[in-house]
């Protein structure tokens, strides 16, 4: 095409989705968004050949890059043969998914029930955990994030959940790690977790534990921050849960399937919880899929009595074809040792010295391809850097072809998976260009 038939296609995709599309978290007359044309491994490029290398892996989804080629043929394929079958009949796609996923699972998590997304996860690991238990409380971190379903945004502590309220009953919310910004006035990470797991523990007192069904927390904070927690904690947690007979809900929606470098981001801590959800990168969201892995316990609580919950397309023919080819290919090509590789090699030491360069940069924090920067006005206060100066770095990347995730004073470098290390180096380089300008 001509670029200026791209420029009509784009501006009629504009026009159409502005005028039919109503877009989510967002004030529908305000919005400008850019037309994607197409993709492929760690870029995307708009319909007038503008090329991006992608920092954000659109919602740190697209683990697996964009139109990977034997993803794509194995949809294919799959959709030639029967694509869609209700829960109701056995598939092989699904039976062979939930086999694949439960198998890198910890130990003694044999099922999977599979949504159609997180938040679908999310749903049905509380109800799994208050059937299981018979208690009805649920306890989440403020600085979290479950998804926008009514159960999930309930459990979702950050502010997004306000305009959802009120939210389901039962949920408590209580402060966890964050050492940059510690609620417990620590000084360093042993301090921060044996605080922050004593905060947990009298949460429990005053909410009587007995009543609590489960802790939902993500194994590494996600949107709040990539907030990675400090040694102990987890594993505190979970002797706080084993304490009482409370689930411990690990929420692995982001940082599951190869983001830190592992399956699943809680086998860092060789932590068993109780049940994991997952969607995201079980597929790199070619088709959308979801999941709660459950452990041996909780699903014989179901071995006579039913489960009274279900989704029409509750292991999707289509969609779990797309996890079985994507969880075989990221066994083929290394790419859990990929992303350990580029974090020793690349990531962690190029992050380092980008902190280490720039006043502006007040935190650097991450695992795997899971990363931030938090970035202030002022080191001594903390004080976070402006929404202004936030956009011009925004804008600087951008101009060089590099695409930012920006969430609020922080840059989360998030890229595919799959991404290259040259490549990796070169966004590093075009980031310091960028905080250079503030």
């Amino acid at each position: 095409m001509s670029l200026s038939t791209e420029q009509s296609q784009r501006d009629h995709i504009k026009e159409l989705s502005r005028k039919h599309v109503f877009t989510s978290w967002s004030a529908q007359g305000a919005l400008d968004q850019l037309p994607l044309a197409g993709g492929e491994g760690a870029h995307f490029w708009d319909h007038e050949g503008n090329r991006y290398l992608d920092l954000t892996s659109q919602l740190v989804n697209v683990n697996i890059g964009y139109q990977h080629p034997k993803l794509v043929a194995a949809i294919q394929e799959a959709a030639g043969q029967l694509v869609t079958i209700g829960p109701g009949f056995d598939s092989e796609s699904r039976a062979e998914a939930a086999r694949l996923v439960s198998e890198r699972a910890p130990e003694g998590m044999n099922k999977v029930f599979f949504t159609n997304s997180g938040a679908e996860a999310v749903e049905n690991a509380i109800r799994l955990a208050r059937l299981h238990t018979g208690r009805h409380k649920l306890l989440a971190a403020y600085r979290s994030y479950h998804g926008a379903t009514h159960g999930a945004i309930s459990l979702t502590g950050e502010g997004r959940r306000l305009g959802s309220e009120p939210g389901i009953p039962g949920v408590v919310h209580f402060w966890g790690p964050y050492l940059y910004r510690s609620s417990f006035h620590a000084s360093n990470e042993q301090e921060e977790s044996e605080r922050a797991l004593e905060h947990l523990r009298q949460t429990l007192q005053f909410e009587g534990p007995d009543r609590v069904a489960a802790i939902i927390l993500e194994s590494v904070v996600g949107s709040n921050g990539i907030l990675v927690p400090p040694a102990g904690y987890l594993e505190g947690v979970r002797a706080l849960c084993d304490e009482h007979g409370i689930m411990l809900i690990a929420d692995e929606v982001m940082a599951g399937f190869a983001r830190t470098g592992q399956w699943f981001a809680i086998q860092h801590w060789d932590v068993r919880p109780d049940l994991i959800t997952f969607a995201k990168g079980v597929n790199s969201g070619y088709v959308p899929l979801g999941g709660v892995v459950i452990s041996d316990e909780i699903s014989a609580t179901f071995n006579e009595r039913p489960y009274p919950g279900g989704l029409t397309y509750s292991g999707h023919a289509l969609a779990c074809a797309s996890a079985v080819a994507s969880i075989n290919i990221m066994e083929e090509e290394g790419i859990l040792e990929h992303v350990r590789q580029l974090d020793e090699q690349v990531l962690r030491p190029g992050l380092t010295a980008l902190a280490e360069q720039h006043e502006v940069v007040g935190d650097v924090r991450g695992i795997g391809v899971f990363w931030a920067l938090e970035l202030v006005a002022d080191r001594e206060t903390k004080e976070p850097l402006g929404a202004e100066a936030m956009g011009r770095i925004a804008a600087a990347c951008k101009a060089e072809g590099v695409w930012p995730l920006i969430v609020a004073n922080r840059v989360h470098v998030v890229p595919p998976c799959v991404i290259t290390q040259d490549e990796a180096r070169r966004a590093l380089e075009v980031l310091g260009s960028a905080l250079s300008s503030v």
